[in-house]
């Protein structure tokens, strides 16, 4: 009996590190295509259209009907491009958030790896992410292309100063950078109402680095076509899609568990008050793309350097001397 149960135990602790990684990979994929129905149909209902209504009931089967559509689409490489570059840029972005999200806490006990420096696993995912963009527009040969990658790694790479000067004031109020001790720092009280101007920066930054509206200006239709993913087609098109989808969904998820406790509610499970709080901000992202207009290259750097930058600067030298003036 001993025996058998010890290796119960050990056959446990073997199959449930795969059962997570399987279903963490399933949820969020399913998350990401399921966005785009529900994006296409929100957007129809705020501007007063219809949304996707033709393909099942209600639309519900549009998603499918587009995954069928990019599947059976012609995979083709310019002839004038860098095809192992062309081909390798797609693939770096969808396994650089897919990465990312092995070191999310999603309840107590749910998680892949309880890294301890996990929220500087994350910010140097999302710096590799800029490789995606700059190679592709690179790798396409074509102008278009070229200055839409231009554009990104430049407001990718400002961004992600803004980004991680943000969250210097949630790591040393929380004296972590594990991200579950960090959402176990907010038992008391959300970091969102003690590092409000940390949460609007990283807000903003999280828009730049998804590269959403307003701040799509590497892809923008007016005047680059589609920017750096103009010559691409099929499923290499439809990875950057992917990708955009599955770095909403964990920006969203890092806005609630950095700034508004992450699972911690009364009455519902853990993970359910995690998933409120994440589709709440992925709302708010889709609820950004049909409101504000697009700012110009050098309105949106300005915007970075000449403001983001100073506030960033501010909140952590006023949170540098409210954790020294509380000696903790």
């Amino acid at each position: 009996m001993p025996e058998r149960s010890l290796i119960s135990r050990v056959m446990y602790e073997l199959i449930r590190p795969v059962l997570i990684i399987f279903g963490v990979l399933v949820a969020v994929l399913t998350v990401a295509a399921g966005l785009i129905y529900v994006e296409r149909r929100l957007l129809g209902l705020w501007q007063d259209r219809y949304g996707p209504n033709r393909a099942g009931p209600f639309g519900l089967l549009q998603v499918l009907a587009d995954v069928i559509k990019i599947i059976s689409k012609e995979d083709w490489v310019p002839p004038f491009a860098d095809r192992p570059v062309f081909i390798l840029a797609p693939t770096i972005i969808v396994s650089t958030v897919l990465l990312s999200f092995a070191v999310i806490p999603f309840s107590p006990t749910i998680h892949i790896v309880d890294l301890n420096v996990g929220l500087l696993f994350v910010l140097g995912m999302s710096s590799c992410g800029v490789y995606s963009v700059a190679l592709a527009g690179w790798a396409s040969n074509s102008k278009y292309s070229l200055f839409g990658g231009l554009r990104a790694a430049a407001q990718m790479l400002g961004y992600e100063v803004f980004m991680g000067l943000s969250l210097m004031g949630v790591v040393m109020l929380a004296g972590s950078f594990n991200l579950r001790e960090i959402v176990e720092a907010q038992d008391r009280v959300w970091f969102c109402a003690t590092q409000f101007p940390g949460l609007v920066i990283f807000l903003v930054a999280g828009f730049a680095e998804a590269r959403r509206i307003p701040f799509d200006i590497p892809e923008a239709e007016n005047e680059l076509v589609a920017g750096y993913h103009t010559e691409y087609s099929g499923m290499k098109f439809g990875m950057f899609f992917v990708g955009e989808y599955l770095g909403i969904v964990l920006i969203s998820l890092l806005i609630a568990i950095l700034f508004f406790g992450g699972w911690s509610g009364p009455l519902l499970p853990p993970l359910a008050w995690l998933a409120l709080k994440t589709g709440f901000f992925i709302v708010l992202f889709i609820l950004a793309r049909g409101t504000f207009p697009r700012p110009r290259y050098d309105q949106l750097l300005a915007f970075g350097w000449k403001a983001m930058l100073p506030l960033a600067l501010i909140n952590l030298a006023v949170t540098g001397g409210m954790v020294l003036a509380s000696g903790s």
